[in-house]
């Protein structure tokens, strides 16, 4: 195990450890012993860097909404029209539900915190204005609720179904959202 003193991405080690734990193991499985062991750093440094398990959490989540944010962020930003905007709400869908499980399952866990306890309720509230945000670049602001919904739902069924649904369809149904009839 590195020392403090030379290991100055020790807190990002443990965030990233977390949420690789909590990806394999889920967030009942967290525990400091763990996280340490899998960060490969002393069992002090947990208590050092965060105030328990809870801020452990909250940060490591607040790093995933972060990733999920940037993809949201990479696909909008290049729209220039509304039709690029329909396609790239379109590839979006795609990408995250054809994208590493893991992040479903992260996001899984995370909604289920969150509808358990308020403080991440808090920071999932927070992730959906972000991605709203973005989407009110290209829409008005209920179609971009709606839109962040289907993203969230179509990513989900698509990414547990057994068959894939067709790109076709998933274009389809943006389309009627945001067709403004």
């Amino acid at each position: 195990m590195a020392t403090g003193r030379t290991d100055p991405q020790r807190r990002e080690r443990i965030l990233a450890a977390t949420l690789d734990h909590i990806a394999e193991e889920g967030v009942a499985g967290v525990s400091h012993r763990k996280i340490a062991v899998r960060a490969d750093v002393p069992l002090g440094s947990m208590t050092y860097h965060f105030t328990g398990i809870d801020d452990l959490l909250r940060e490591a989540f607040t790093r995933f909404a972060d990733h999920i944010v940037a993809v949201f962020e990479l696909h909008l930003g290049r729209a220039g029209s509304p039709e690029e905007a329909r396609e790239a709400v379109t590839d979006l869908i795609h990408v995250l539900s054809e994208g590493p499980r893991r992040d479903l399952v992260l996001t899984q866990e995370l909604y289920t915190l969150a509808a358990r306890r308020d403080e991440y309720r808090e920071l999932t509230h927070a992730w959906m204005n972000r991605s709203r945000r973005l989407l009110e670049q290209h829409f008005d602001p209920d179609t971009a609720r709606q839109l962040d919904a289907l993203i969230e739902g179509t990513s989900l069924h698509r990414s547990l179904d057994t068959e894939p649904q067709d790109r076709a369809l998933t274009r389809q149904a943006v389309g009627r959202m945001t067709s403004g009839g």
